[in-house]
């Protein structure tokens, strides 16, 4: 009988541990999707699976900052990104395009949605662009992609999930 009291509360911890609930980080997929899915051989498939590293960790990292949304599935899809610049096969395609002098609007639109612990489905939209190039000089390639992706992860640690 010592034996069996010993288990049984090692037993209730396994069965914790193995339910999706708080305490569990979030799981966050992002996927390439819309127009962005014809768009990659022209950005280039390393800079836009830099972009999906970029949305994954922004994302991860302001919901576990703020411990929202544990034990859920978060299923995002990158439909439209802008560079701020060329990417380096932009400007290979394109002789006399600079990455240094070219500048654009930027940005980036992702929707999907986020599955909670609970099982309730969710949608997510959200997009963001600068709307002026005065707004990006002096900026990176990504600059307003990645402000889109950290406007997305305060949004969804704060539980609005559409906007935009």
């Amino acid at each position: 009988m010592r034996r069996l009291a010993f288990f049984a509360p090692l037993a209730v911890v396994a069965g914790l541990a193995a339910s999706p609930a708080l305490g569990q980080s979030p799981q966050i997929n992002v996927t390439v999707g819309g127009d962005l899915s014809r768009e990659v051989r022209t950005l280039g498939q390393r800079e836009v699976d830099r972009q999906i590293a970029q949305l994954t960790e922004t994302v991860s990292r302001e919901l576990e900052r703020e411990g929202a949304l544990q034990g859920a599935q978060i299923n995002l899809v990158l439909t439209d990104l802008k560079p701020n610049r060329p990417t380096i096969e932009q400007a290979n395609a394109r002789p006399g395009l600079s990455i240094i002098d070219s500048l654009s609007i930027g940005g980036a639109a992702i929707e999907g949605e986020v599955v909670t612990a609970d099982g309730q489905r969710r949608p997510v939209r959200f997009s963001r662009y600068s709307t002026s190039l005065a707004d990006v000089i002096g900026y990176g390639t990504w600059y307003d992609a990645e402000r889109a992706y950290d406007r997305l992860a305060s949004n969804l640690a704060s539980g609005r999930l559409v906007s935009r």
